[in-house]
């Protein structure tokens, strides 16, 4: 199971930090994403990281300003966001996959947070 926080209203050029933390014991197993959903519009993908932080992949659009990382000791991964822009606007879910690579396909990942909502005003 996935739980992500960290969501709220924030100015644009802000910050946000955004977490999603996972039962079970088997987190360091997975490689983990997050996506995003504004509405009227498909889920799309944001970042991701591989199993044993090799590597990362982002989103053209977020690349620059936002980092993902995760910390196994506390299974949790996390996304920072920087200089946030109202586009960024749109509720942010965080994945997992049995797939050890870093992976930008929604059909890779088996199991989804419920998500947590990103609001940047203008």
């Amino acid at each position: 199971q996935l739980q992500a926080s960290g969501g709220g209203l924030v100015q644009a050029g802000n910050s946000l930090r955004l977490s999603c933390v996972a039962s079970g014991r088997t987190f360091s197993s997975y490689a983990l994403g997050w996506f995003r959903q504004a509405p009227g519009k498909e889920r799309e993908f944001v970042a991701s990281i591989s199993r044993y932080v090799v590597t990362t992949d982002y989103a053209a659009s977020v690349k620059g300003r936002f980092t993902i990382s995760r910390d196994n000791a506390k299974s949790t991964v996390y996304l920072q966001m920087n200089s946030l822009k109202p586009e960024d606007t749109a509720v942010y879910f965080c994945a997992a996959s049995l797939n050890p690579y870093a992976s930008s396909s929604s059909f890779e990942y088996n199991y989804w947070g419920q998500g947590t909502q990103v609001t940047v005003s203008s």
